[in-house]
């Protein structure tokens, strides 16, 4: 067992040798002490110990209090991962320990150094040292000389000091998914529409793998420390961050809308807080928290799984702290537990604000380069036009970004009830999200499903309608056009997880499996489905699925729903964290290396293969539409739309710019238009396509491209419609009459002028070389006039 062991806990200590400063210093130490039998007779509000195997000397704080009276041994024992590497029997009386030979009852404080010895740290291995956030515990049980067998039980966590939960991996993980973010905007603003999709789908979906790993450490599931550590790492992607003025402001808050504030780490100088030492079921006995509601909510709990206990920090006869999930992850990132909610909500409205500022400043800055013509006039042109559309988009992205963190701690907040203005607070922010997206997704259906009636195709609109890419664009651009309604799943998911977790903190075996459940739901349908644009995003996202479902799996385990041994929940904890730690570097260099290549590359868009749903085809720049108007007609005929014209739909859209409303401005009406509306403070970007105009092209009206072309407006009686050009030095052109290659007047089908398709092409230079047609063949509707015109000149 020893050698099964070995290889994963020298990779463990060979990664904590890079992470940790060269000149720490080795040692071992426990800051807390709990009791591991009921009516203990022995127990420690206050536990310090620290073992420095330099010198082979232990420091030792404790207050201790003690109900036994006369003469005890000492069995001690120390487990690492669930091993027991070391069991010995300690008689206190050959120690020079007051008040232990014989033990009396009262309260013993003691606070002394004890040398152990020469042979002490040889009976340490070394790796222990050097393992990251160590799984080992010393339990002592305390026997009576006289044969009553153990009258008290107490053990302590023993840690090295070292951890991976740095601060240097959650400075990384955010910088780089921040960047991607931003990478994924500014590559859409250059026109690279295809990289940017791709780049935007990996970002998103890594944040979103960051956020599951986040709700892994929130679960009141009693974890391995390494994992405890691991997910802290990523709890900033929820808004759980520690700055300490905010903890100030959200503490005077409370207090000044009726709440009262927790003490926690103000009493840690004479309390010491146990991180989860047991479930609750186990601790129910001794759990005192000084409210007769939360004792009763207690033993209830196994009986009835619904029963949400008050907020309260938990606080055992001994007088110690026991913290679990969103406490524990609250403590551990040094928050106070009633002020984790208004933490992770102020961070949510920060980062809108600052983006409103980001956004507002690169618009200001890009007017300001192309005004001084430092910058070309056509860079960012379209950003520039419409950025107010653009900004609205991103609000709703960052809105969708943190509603997996804002809606669990809106719902937990409505079982801690910190302060009634917090509750209220907590049911604006949820409402709000819900029915913000709610509207989004409902808004991607509602054009998907006209686009369906009215071309054949849901992409249509969606990608080739400019406002509703903008602001709706971030629901359905990871996904291919026929999957456009997946967001709902989406968001269903990250709210069913929201809730099992905020509900779900009292019973961690009900967690663990209703969490499962989502997670292999997720998983089936992410693998039958296949909903997003292509098969490397498809791939990248069940993958991560994949993941989450193990996590789930794992998180089963520790549970201790199958009752495993010790041991196999140390190695499926140090499992975890190799797998996820692994995979996460696997994600975070295919980020990076997509969002490089995407910047230094000169055409990224070449990287990635044409999707299925041909959205290229439909998203175009709008400052390149007015120079290629007629063609734009003739690829809106190719792509089939019917021949009755683009009929006025529903107003689905607020904004009229958009090509949903009937009534907006025709895009074509003014020449090279959006090359110069900034300068004009003109109108946001415009739809390639005109309602107002029919989209069969022998219907529509005259472009005002083609003032040299045959008009209308003149007629002779060769049926040509008008001549190339005024030519004054030429004179006017003779009237022939008939042709004399048909021998008859022209036909009143020949009278109507050439089609608007040989208008926008001309004559062929196949019909120009071969000469006129032969004598028993009609010409096409003023082909035939319009070539006797040109050889008469």
């Amino acid at each position: 067992m020893r050698s099964f062991l070995k290889a994963p806990l020298l990779l463990l200590a060979a990664a904590a040798s890079l992470l940790s400063p060269a000149h720490a210093e080795r040692k071992l130490q426990s800051l807390a002490l709990s009791t591991c039998q009921d009516n203990s007779g022995f127990s420690a509000s206050l536990f310090r110990v620290t073992f420095t195997p330099n010198n082979n000397t232990a420091f030792i704080s404790m207050v201790a209090t003690s109900s036994i009276h006369g003469y005890v041994n000492f069995d001690v024992s120390v487990q690492a991962y669930g091993y027991q590497i070391i069991r010995q029997a300690v008689d206190p009386c050959k120690t020079t320990l007051s008040g232990l030979c014989p033990m009396v009852a009262g309260k013993i404080p003691l606070d002394f150094n004890l040398n152990l010895g020469e042979g002490a740290a040889a009976n340490i291995p070394g790796i222990a040292y050097a393992i990251p956030d160590l799984d080992a515990k010393v339990r002592v049980l305390i026997n009576s000389t006289d044969g009553s067998g153990a009258i008290a039980c107490v053990e302590a966590d023993i840690s090295n000091g070292k951890t991976v939960d740095l601060a240097g991996v959650k400075w990384a993980t955010a910088i780089i998914s921040g960047l991607a973010l931003i990478s994924s905007a500014i590559v859409n603003g250059l026109g690279q529409y295809n990289t940017a999709a791709h780049v935007a789908a990996n970002s998103l979906s890594l944040f979103g793998y960051f956020q599951s790993q986040a709700i892994v450490g929130l679960t009141s599931v009693k974890m391995p420390p390494i994992v405890m550590a691991w997910t802290q790492d990523f709890q900033w992607s929820l808004g759980i961050i520690r700055v300490g003025f905010l903890q100030d402001l959200t503490t005077w808050y409370q207090r000044a809308t009726g709440g009262k504030p927790s003490t926690i780490f103000d009493s840690m100088l004479t309390r010491s807080v146990l991180v989860q030492k047991r479930g609750l079921d186990v601790a129910e006995a001794t759990v005192n928290t000084g409210v007769d509601l939360f004792n009763r909510a207690v033993a209830m709990a196994p009986k009835v799984v619904h029963s949400i206990a008050k907020r309260a920090n938990i606080e055992t006869s001994q007088g110690t702290y026991v913290v679990y999930g969103i406490q524990r992850v609250a403590f551990r990132a040094k928050i106070e537990t009633t002020n984790l909610f208004m933490t992770g909500l102020i961070f949510f409205v920060l980062f809108g604000f600052f983006t409103v500022l980001g956004v507002a400043a690169f618009k200001g800055i890009c007017e300001l380069l192309a005004k001084n013509q430092i910058m070309k006039n056509d860079r960012f042109l379209d950003f520039r036009n419409g950025w107010l559309t653009v900004l609205k988009g991103i609000l709703y992205r960052v809105a969708l970004l943190g509603f997996p963190g804002v809606t669990l701690l809106c719902l937990w907040e409505f079982t801690q009830i910190d302060s009634p203005a917090e509750v209220v607070l907590a049911v604006v922010f949820l409402f709000g999200l819900v029915v913000t997206l709610g509207w989004g997704a409902s808004k991607v259906i509602r054009i998907a499903r006209r686009s369906i009636a009215m071309h054949k195709n849901p992409a249509y609109i969606l990608f080739s309608d400019p406002q509703a890419l903008n602001r709706w664009g971030f629901l359905y651009m990871q996904f291919r056009a026929s999957a456009y309604y997946c967001i709902v799943p989406v968001l269903v998911y990250a709210l069913i997880k929201s809730m099992v977790i905020a509900f779900g903190q009292n019973n961690s075996v009900a967690q663990a499996i209703c969490l499962l459940i989502v997670e292999v739901g997720a998983l089936i349908a992410a693998s039958v489905m296949r909903p997003w644009m292509d098969k490397p995003t498809n791939s990248f996202n069940i993958a991560i699925c994949v993941i989450n479902f193990l996590n789930a799996v794992f998180l089963l385990i520790f549970s201790n729903i199958f009752s495993a041994p010790t041991l196999m929940i140390g190695i499926v904890g140090v499992v975890l964290f190799v797998l996820n730690a692994a995979f996460s570097l696997i994600l975070l260099l295919m980020v990076i290396i997509s969002t490089t290549i995407s910047f230094f590359r000169k055409n990224p868009d070449a990287r990635y293969q044409y999707m299925a749903d041909d959205r290229a085809s439909f998203m175009k720049s709008q400052t390149q539409l007015n120079g290629n108007t007629e063609l734009d007609a003739l690829g809106a005929t190719a792509r089939g739309d019917k021949m009755g014209g683009y009929k006025a739909p529903v107003d689905l859209d607020d904004d009229h710019d958009s090509l949903l409303d009937p009534g907006r401005q025709d895009p074509f009406s003014s020449n090279n238009q959006s090359q110069t509306s900034f300068h004009q403070g003109g109108q946001g970007p415009r739809s390639p396509v005109n309602p107002s105009m029919p989209l069969f092209p022998g219907a529509r009206s005259e472009s005002p491209y083609r003032s040299q072309s045959p008009s209308p407006s003149q007629s002779n009686p060769y049926g040509n419609q008008a001549s190339l050009g005024p030519a004054p030095q030429r004179g006017p052109i003779p009237n022939r009459g008939p042709s004399p290659q048909h021998g008859r007047a022209p036909s009143p089908q020949m009278n109507r002028g050439p089609s608007p398709q040989m208008q926008s092409r001309g004559p062929s230079p196949q019909m120009q070389s071969r000469g006129p047609p032969p004598q028993q063949r009609a010409p096409p509707p003023g082909q035939g006039n319009y070539r006797q015109q040109n050889s008469s000149r």
